[in-house]
């Protein structure tokens, strides 16, 4: 016969290790939920200035990217200038960001570097259209556009951080303009960044190749993509597809100005990203996009001339939507540059934005400043 009492202790013991089952993973649900329900990303604020700002004899606008000196405690922004209102040319600023008020005096400029080509001379007029920068920490990394109607090709070249060039990293065929192929107008290697072990490179056009597929339009993406190269030997490794998300626009009308780019990229590591969309149409005005790039599981598709018949069986860069600034109570401007700043005093890190104003006088350079756990 069962002893009655010997069973009660066993049922209190079995109902005792259940009540401490569930408060344990209730308490793991509730520090999930709470985690989650921190955001990634947090805007602080923004700093705006008008076009037509002069500093040292040159006009500042056309920001198109910019990067961070961490021992310096300053940020290098290129301009787009084609050596028309100056020559080309990238700014220092310094970025206050332990005032507790984010103003016009958080973000300041003081100094402009001409970039010397390989005869120690100013780019000449239109020669040239630099849209992404790098730090490698003793120098910089500044890609060109090129420009297509002109036959000039892009390129990628490292400079002092005076402003002198050092070499010119090699550019793979497909890249290059040709007759049926190469880069499109204006939508070539808007970006660059280096990972934080100074190890690679990686650059993206903006908009598929001409042998590659369509640009983006308010159906469908743009196959793009994604160069890596391996700094170590100066040369490209490896090349990834990215496909952009259709332009945002309320309109079908082919005659309205629209486009949607991948325009800028920032290294977390060797295989995870941060790239910035933007979508503008004259009806809806700019759309940026912030996502979480895995290159991961994408396959390498450098030896791929051409992706018009062979985009079904190749696995791209994962995308992971991280912000929509539409989401903001902000109007966002032609936003074309990112990068991390310090950390904050509450241990995430900054995340600082900044525009390209096209030097037209409706727009603005506009400075976005978050806080990230990223």
């Amino acid at each position: 016969m069962k002893n009655p009492k010997n069973q009660r202790y066993k049922y209190l013991i079995s109902t005792l290790v259940t009540c401490l089952v569930i408060l344990l993973i209730t308490a793991i649900l509730i520090k999930s939920m709470t985690q989650a329900n921190i955001p990634k990303i947090t805007f602080l604020g923004e700093v705006n200035f008008p076009t037509g700002l002069k500093f040292k004899n040159t006009e500042v606008g056309g920001l198109s990217g910019i990067t961070y000196n961490q021992d310096k405690q300053i940020y290098y922004a290129i301009s787009d200038d084609r050596s028309r209102k100056a020559a080309a040319r990238f700014y220092t600023l310094k970025i206050d960001l332990d005032i507790n008020k984010i103003s016009e005096e958080t973000v300041t400029f003081i100094d402009v570097t001409t970039l010397l080509n390989e005869n120690s001379q100013p780019f000449p007029s239109l020669s040239i259209d630099t849209e992404g920068i790098a730090l490698t920490g003793e120098s910089l990394f500044i890609s060109s556009e090129g420009d297509r109607k002109r036959q000039i090709q892009p390129f990628i070249r490292e400079f002092s951080l005076a402003g002198k060039q050092l070499q010119n990293l090699p550019i793979p065929k497909k890249f290059l303009i040709q007759a049926k192929s190469g880069i499109r107008n204006n939508l070539a290697l808007e970006n660059l960044t280096i990972t934080p072990n100074k190890k690679y490179l990686f650059t993206a056009t903006e908009n598929a190749l001409i042998q590659d597929g369509v640009k983006a339009n308010v159906s469908t993406g743009s196959p793009c993509r994604i160069l890596q190269y391996d700094l170590i030997k100066g040369k490209p490794e490896k090349e990834f597809l990215y496909i952009t998300e259709p332009i945002t626009s309320k309109s079908n009308n082919s005659g309205v100005l629209k486009i949607n780019g991948l325009v800028e990229l920032m290294a977390l590591d060797d295989t995870h990203l941060l790239s910035l969309e933007r979508s503008f149409s004259l009806d809806t005005g700019n759309v940026i996009k912030l996502f979480q790039v895995d290159l991961s599981n994408a396959d390498n598709i450098q030896k791929i001339n051409s992706l018009n018949t062979h985009l079904t069986p190749i696995s791209p860069a994962q995308k992971e939507l991280l912000l929509d600034l539409s989401n903001l109570e902000l109007i966002s401007d032609n936003i074309e540059g990112m990068t991390f700043g310090p950390r904050l005093a509450d241990g995430r890190r900054s995340l600082i934005l900044v525009s390209d104003n096209n030097f037209n006088p409706l727009q603005l350079t506009q400075f976005l400043i978050f806080s990230t756990k990223l």
